[in-house]
Parts: C-alpha cells; sequence; structure tokens
C-alpha cells in the first residue's frame, strides 16, 4: 500500500464533508430565513422553555412534532462539523465543546438574521432546541465513527513494512553539500 494513500483518503473525506456541510447550511437558510405570507404572527419568545411548555400543552403527538423539528433542525452539523475538520485523534471531550459551541453560535446567527425577515419571529427555544440536537448528534454518531476509522487506519498501518526491513537494503544515498560560488 503507498503511503500517500491514507493522507488523500482523509483529504478527500474531508472535502466530501465541507461539501455536504455547506449544501446543509444552505437548505437550513433556506428553510428559516425565507419570508413567510402569513395572516398574523406570534410575538417574540424571549423567555427560555416557555415556548416548549406551550409545545407540550398542544398534547403529546403535536409537542413530538414541533420539539422534534427543533431538534433536528441543526443536528447534522454534529456529525458534518466534525467531518470537515477531518482530525482522528483528538479529545472527544473538546470535540464535543467546539461542536456544540459552533452550533449554538450558527444557531444564533440564524435566530438573530430572523429579526429582518417577514413573517419570522425570535425564539430563544429554537436556539435552545438547536444546540441540544448538535450535541445529541455529536454524542449519538462521531465517538463511534472515530472509533471505527481508528480500527481501520491501525490495520492499515500494520500492512505497511517495518522500517527494519527497508534497513537491509542499505541506507539512501546523499549528495555532499557544495559551497555557494562568492
Amino acid at each position: 500500500m503507498r503511503q500517500g494513500s491514507g493522507s488523500q483518503a482523509v483529504i478527500r473525506f474531508r472535502a466530501v464533508g465541507v461539501s455536504l456541510l455547506l449544501a446543509h447550511l444552505l437548505l437550513v437558510g433556506w428553510l428559516t430565513l425565507r419570508p413567510l405570507d402569513v395572516p398574523w404572527m406570534t410575538a417574540s419568545n424571549l423567555q427560555p422553555f416557555a415556548g416548549i411548555r406551550a409545545d407540550l400543552s398542544l398534547g403529546p403527538v403535536e409537542a413530538a412534532r414541533r420539539i422534534g423539528k427543533g431538534l433536528l433542525l441543526l443536528a447534522p452539523l454534529g456529525v458534518l462539523l466534525p467531518v470537515a475538520g477531518g482530525r482522528l485523534f483528538v479529545s472527544p471531550w473538546a470535540s464535543l465543546a467546539r461542536t456544540v459551541a459552533a452550533g449554538a453560535l450558527i444557531s444564533l446567527a440564524i435566530e438573530l438574521a430572523q429579526t429582518g425577515v417577514p413573517g419570522q419571529v425570535v425564539d430563544v427555544d429554537s436556539l435552545l432546541l438547536n444546540t441540544t440536537g448538535v450535541a445529541l448528534a455529536h454524542l449519538l454518531v462521531v465517538p463511534i465513527g472515530r472509533a471505527r476509522l481508528r480500527r481501520r487506519n491501525q490495520r492499515r498501518v500494520r500492512v505497511l513494512p517495518h522500517p527494519r526491513d527497508e534497513a537491509a537494503q542499505g541506507s539512501t544515498p546523499t549528495i555532499p553539500r557544495v559551497g555557494i560560488a562568492p
């Protein structure tokens, strides 16, 4: 196996991750920042958990639909951000903290951008649900995926020849240094 093929696979993996991340962000932007033609609008919700309590009062099916929508909107970022980063050997807690912070900032940016969009209202519970969705997706997928990729990478490394085998062939010839002319 060639030595550079592993790094080429990582580059392709990251490129796919970045492409999917951009596609997802474009979809989220289109869903959340397009003007809506509605006959009336609710007031902005700046009190944490007030919207979730209101959703729960609508019954279990409607509450699950509304809360699930908030959790799932940015949940793919929990997986796509680490994939776009392309790190295999990283602290799980640091990765979770970076991913959740980035998800929260993206959700906050969306909420702030919605202030200027007709028919869209700011809801602090959306920020909380979106961030929770990012964290849950990260916790459920990324540690398992990284462990599998590390195991696969270790199997590849075992196939490569040992440095001792290369020493039997002799040392690499070197060219003596040539002085610089005055």
